[in-house]
């Protein structure tokens, strides 16, 4: 048996440094870095299914219950189409 997802509407945003704060207040997240680097290298956002980490360039979506939770970009693209 197969299934086509429902037609929904989201909210996204692609994390950015020129939106790093923003998207992080956005979706709850917190900084995180790999070492050795000290630079901030994404954000870690509370889920459904526990902490994920997006770095940048990672699509955060919010789901229709108002979760979060990231995207890769290549992902997002073969599944979201932008709304007129």
């Amino acid at each position: 048996m197969q299934f086509r997802k429902k037609p929904v509407v989201i909210d996204a945003l692609q994390l950015t440094l020129e939106n790093f704060e923003e998207v992080k207040q956005w979706c709850g997240g917190k900084t995180w870095s790999r070492p050795p680097m000290r630079a901030v290298t994404g954000i870690t956002i509370p889920t459904l299914e526990g902490n994920m980490e997006a770095s940048f360039g990672d699509w955060i979506i919010q789901g229709v219950k108002g979760e979060f939770y990231p995207c890769k970009p290549d992902i997002f693209e073969a599944t979201y189409e932008p709304v007129p």
